[in-house]
């Protein structure tokens, strides 16, 4: 392994120590001003190498500088997926080699704001570049545990589950951290802030957020509620051992054994197609009576519904015969899981017929 000029890379005989920690909860919430002193605390206390992401920082230089009013939510979404790619580009760095490689296809302005953004913490060399096709990392990045903090509000479990989803595919660790901070609260200090969001915007995501479910789900497992942005002893301890479970205990990856997973899928379709369907149509008919609730004109409802059945049709199809569409990131071997990518996927076609409400 190669690093940059300020250090070697040199892997150590243990293993490394690699996880993802999500902060999820309400804009305002204190989320950013912790992660900025969690850092330095772990970096100080530790010697940890710690990376956190605000997506707000990196994300929204992605569009045209002309553009006055916010994105819609599915361009939100296509930039979290992006910078999902920028992260699995940097985790490959980090075990396979010491050079972050370049995206074949990215968004120019976000791509360089996320590599900045690595620089300015000590991951990547700040040195240019000794190949075309990457960046180098440093000695701190490839010598140490790494822990990368992901700053968004993730008030979606289906946002948190692509996360996790990474971890599992390089098998490093993964946390969640919940900011638990009343509505009023975030609506008062966001009202304070130069680059105020909307009010709006706030409470509809108060409305929406859904809480890491730990009981209900086992990927959920490792999270931890934090009540405020100043941690007292004790929540600095239960901080601590949560970071370092998961930096010592990696999401297991799934192995590509074609023959397992053809017998596992048999199993899964004949136990799980009626749960599943039973499922699926109830989270439709939900669906529908929160548009007719919203008032979505009545040719909006028509078109709402064939795309949200289609959608349950295709992930039975899908269930049933492994085509290998929507399932293919995961072992399907829990309804949960199924419902999480599906629940994914209906929010995307959701959003078009509510793009100022959803």
């Amino acid at each position: 392994m190669r690093a940059g000029d300020d250090g070697g890379g040199a892997r150590g005989e243990e293993p490394r120590k690699l996880a993802l920690c999500v902060l999820c909860g309400l804009p305002a919430a204190g989320k950013s001003t912790f992660a900025r002193a969690l850092s330095c605390r772990l970096r100080r206390e530790q010697a940890w190498a710690v990376g956190v992401v605000a997506y707000d920082d990196v994300m929204p230089e992605a569009f045209l500088p002309e553009a006055s009013a916010p994105p819609l939510p599915s361009q939100w979404k296509l930039l979290r997926q992006e910078l999902l790619r920028y992260l699995e580009h940097f985790l490959n760095g980090v075990i396979h080699g010491g050079q972050v490689s370049v995206p074949p296809t990215r968004t120019e302005v976000m791509w360089e704001d996320f590599i900045t953004c690595l620089k300015d913490q000590d991951l990547i060399s700040s040195a240019a570049a000794k190949a075309p096709s990457g960046y180098f990392l440093t000695k701190t990045a490839v010598s140490r545990p790494l822990l990368l903090i992901l700053d968004d509000n993730f008030y979606y479990q289906s946002m948190r589950y692509e996360v996790y989803q990474l971890a599992r595919k390089y098998s490093v660790g993964f946390c969640q951290l919940f900011f638990d901070c009343s509505l009023e609260t975030c609506l008062e200090r966001n009202g304070q802030r130069p680059r105020a969001v909307p009010a709006e915007t706030i409470h509809l995501m108060g409305r929406k957020i859904e809480k890491p479910n730990p009981e209900k789900n086992a990927w959920e497992r490792n999270s931890l509620t934090i009540q405020s942005t100043v941690c007292s002893s004790e929540a600095s301890l239960k901080l601590t051992d949560l970071l370092l479970t998961a930096l010592e205990n990696p999401v297991k990856c799934v192995v590509d054994n074609v023959e397992q997973k053809e017998t596992d899928r048999v199993i899964c379709s004949t136990n799980m197609l009626h749960q599943a369907d039973q499922t699926l149509r109830r989270i439709v008919s939900q669906m529908m009576k929160e548009a007719k609730d919203e008032q979505v004109p009545p040719y909006n409802l028509k078109l709402l519904a064939e795309e949200l059945n289609k959608l349950k049709a295709e992930f039975l199809e899908d269930l049933k015969q492994g085509n290998k569409k929507y399932l293919c990131f995961q072992q399907t071997t829990d309804i949960s899981d199924i419902i999480l990518s599906f629940q994914y996927e209906k929010d995307n076609i959701v959003h078009k017929y509510f793009s100022k409400k959803h």
